[in-house]
């Protein structure tokens, strides 16, 4: 019993140190989680999500600080009734998402490890088996060291705990997991392979035979069968490659301009998820860091899921000029864990990626600026009749009047009647009237 209740201290204390500070070095993700089981969809307990942030760090903390306390023997009896009131509640919360298919990602390793529902209740009944070891075993469980360094190896992990926390609330995770990790490029992350798996979906066809309900299951062939459809359902067996960025877009209110910025080089990207939230001292920052950006070079536009108000009301406040494009919102949550926070994106790759605070930390050296290219007015030459004229007379002629309408773009004709005068024409139209009317 003592060999596999050593066994059980090691696996645990180990298991939730790692688990705990993957959550730890992003806070901010792990909050999002939990306001979404929060939300009325999943727990309906929404009046929680404002506090989840809070809860999240006290969580993620109080998990690296048990499997210290495991692992040194500070306290068993606190350290195993906490454990396995922890692993109760996480395992109800993960069989509860499971069966009722409510979060489709636990959230317990963060960005590192997705886990599917099931697979997060498997793992959570794993370590319940190990942890009721340790509780019927723990008078096995004897520190490592004296009381005075137990304490203090204990009280270091606790510090050490909550300050890693508040480090990277107040910076960038220390590493970063995610799709839009510094080096990564956007277009690929959103791209799928040729040869990507596809999704096996399985049909459920119901038919009346005869007064009898009849179900054939195909791979999604109509099936042949005497009797009148009734209808079909459909089941995921196996899902499919899903690409690592599916939700990212830069849009104006009339187009999508996604892959137009995606190919932009030495391009500024200032990301607010909410400008109605966004931290009044960064935000007091980014005139100055646009107007240093466009300087040396580069192009500057801003990113939120805000409406047209708030970005009106953000850039009066602020004195901004640069212009916000739409972006779902958890997309830009996942982009950059800060509200505001920056990116540098070079053909579609993340070139750097800062917190708000951080902005004296962004490398902007000069770069030579393309030329945008210049918008050219067309200058039409109108003719009535083979006579000069004007747009206005052309457009008040009645339309019963008119023969017919010829529009030239390139001809020996343009080119004699540029030559001939000191505007260069673009274009000319010639307007034929019937003869009657000449």
């Amino acid at each position: 019993m003592k060999i596999l209740v050593n066994i059980s201290r090691v696996f645990v204390g180990v298991l939730f140190i790692i688990s705990g500070l993957i959550k730890l070095n992003d806070p901010l993700g792990f909050s999002y989680k939990l306001e979404e089981y929060f939300s009325v969809d999943v727990l309906n307990i929404a009046f929680l999500e404002p506090y989840a942030l809070m809860i999240a760090v006290l969580v993620v903390v109080f998990e690296v600080v048990l499997g210290v306390f495991l692992l040194i023997g500070y306290k068993p009896k606190f350290t195993i009734w906490s454990l396995l009131a922890m692993i109760v509640f996480f395992t109800f919360l993960t069989f509860y998402s499971a069966y009722f298919d409510k979060v489709k990602d636990c959230g317990c390793f963060g960005d590192v490890l997705k886990l599917t529902p099931w697979e997060s209740f498997t793992k959570d009944l794993i370590l319940l088996f190990f942890i009721l070891i340790l509780f019927f075993g723990i008078q096995h469980i004897k520190p490592l060291f004296n009381k005075l360094m137990t304490t203090v190896l204990a009280l270091l992990g606790f510090i050490f705990s909550f300050w890693f926390g508040y480090y990277v609330l107040e910076h960038l995770p220390a590493k970063d997991f995610r799709a839009y990790k510094v080096g990564a490029n956007i277009q690929e992350g959103m791209s799928v392979p040729e040869d990507a798996a596809k999704p096996i979906v399985e049909y459920s066809w119901k038919f009346d035979v005869n007064g009898e309900e009849k179900i054939v299951v195909t791979n999604g062939s109509y099936p042949s069968v005497e009797g009148d459809f009734v209808s079909v359902d459909t089941q995921v067996i196996q899902e499919g490659y899903q690409p690592p960025i599916n939700d990212f877009s830069i849009e104006s209110e009339t187009e999508d301009l996604t892959q137009v910025f995606l190919a932009e080089e030495n391009l500024i990207v200032i990301v607010s998820y909410s400008l109605e939230k966004i931290e009044q001292e960064g935000a007091k920052k980014l005139k100055a860091l646009s107007e240093e950006a466009i300087k040396k070079g580069y192009k500057v536009i801003g990113l939120t899921a805000s409406g047209e108000g708030a970005k009106q009301q953000i850039k009066e406040a602020y004195n901004i000029d640069f212009e916000f494009y739409l972006c779902d919102e958890k997309a830009l949550k996942t982009v950059v864990r800060s509200n505001p926070g920056i990116i540098e994106l070079d053909a579609g790759t993340v070139k750097q990626k800062v917190h708000w605070n951080d902005i004296n930390d962004l490398e902007l050296p000069k770069v030579e600026r393309k030329q945008e290219p210049k918008v050219v007015e067309d200058i039409i030459a109108y003719f009535i009749n083979g006579e000069s004229s004007t747009k206005e007379a052309v457009e008040a002629l009645e339309e019963e009047k008119v023969e017919s309408i010829n529009v030239v773009k390139d001809s020996l004709k343009l080119r004699e009647l540029n030559t001939q005068n000191n505007i260069i024409y673009t274009g000319i139209i010639e307007v034929t009237l019937k003869s009657n009317n000449q």
